[in-house]
């Protein structure tokens, strides 16, 4: 059904959706952003489903958006820039708002976007050779749709920090500021999941649901003006030159214009 993901669930219900594109270190293309939001709308209207489980194939978790997808968004017209920031916004809006559990299984690194899908877990575990980084200003760009999200998990004052310079961090600051829940190491990484899923399935479906909404409820708004907002940042950044310039510079393996 997917191409870009895997996804199985055994006779628990517990349902583990991995990110299949190891080879490209599991970055956000257009297809996967779709594939996210079919297979998140599928596990959320599936009764037999309990607990889902976020992991990546391969060596990292997710390294944030496709750049040939995202240069792509640059060099489009203004309709298809907004479609495509637009279907991202949903994405992370949908895995937000599922209806069941959500555990990241961070196997490896996670930037930009890819921190972005760590905030929409309910809880984050991973190991300690890890490395985050919410990279978007060192290509011109802003960590927008993901934002509210991100810094709802790490608080305005580590968002200043982390957004402004795009620097990396480890495991032990991703855990300090509420990325990640718990470190394990690699060896003990399923266990621990496993000792996170079990108390899920010992509590009824529809009031963890409903629990899940009551959080969501209870915290400030993120409904679709704010979406929207996001949305329009994003797309005013991708006709930005630098956003032109830190691309292109990635690429072509160069430094940007203003890095000194």
């Amino acid at each position: 059904m997917f191409e870009t993901l895997t996804l199985a669930t055994d006779l628990r219900g517990v349902a583990t959706l991995t990110l299949n594109r190891p080879d490209k270190h599991n970055t956000l293309s257009a297809q996967m952003i779709e594939e996210l939001t079919q297979a998140a709308h599928q596990l959320g209207a599936d009764p037999a489903v309990r607990v889902v489980v976020l992991t990546g194939a391969g060596t990292s978790f997710c390294a944030g958006g496709d750049l040939t997808w995202m240069k792509a968004q640059i060099e489009a017209d203004a309709e298809t820039r907004r479609a495509g920031a637009t279907a991202l916004a949903l994405m992370l809006q949908a895995l937000d708002t599922l209806p069941k559990p959500l555990i990241g299984r961070v196997q490896g690194q996670a930037y930009g976007g890819g921190v972005g899908m760590m905030a929409v877990c309910d809880l984050c575990i991973g190991v300690p050779e890890a490395k985050f980084g919410l990279t978007e200003t060192k290509l011109g760009l802003i960590p927008a749709t993901i934002s509210p999200y991100v810094v709802a998990r790490m608080g305005a004052a580590a968002a200043r920090r982390h957004f402004l310079s795009a620097r990396l961090f480890d495991a032990a600051e991703a855990h300090r500021i509420g990325l990640l829940s718990q470190i394990v190491t690699a060896a003990d990484l399923d266990a621990a999941v496993e000792a996170e899923v079990a108390p899920f399935l010992q509590c009824a479906p529809g009031a963890v649901a409903d629990s899940k909404a009551l959080v969501a409820m209870l915290a400030p708004p993120l409904d679709r003006a704010l979406i929207d907002a996001t949305i329009d940042r994003l797309v005013a950044r991708w006709e930005s030159l630098e956003s032109a310039e830190g691309i292109a510079a990635f690429l072509g393996k160069r430094k940007p214009s203003w890095a000194v």
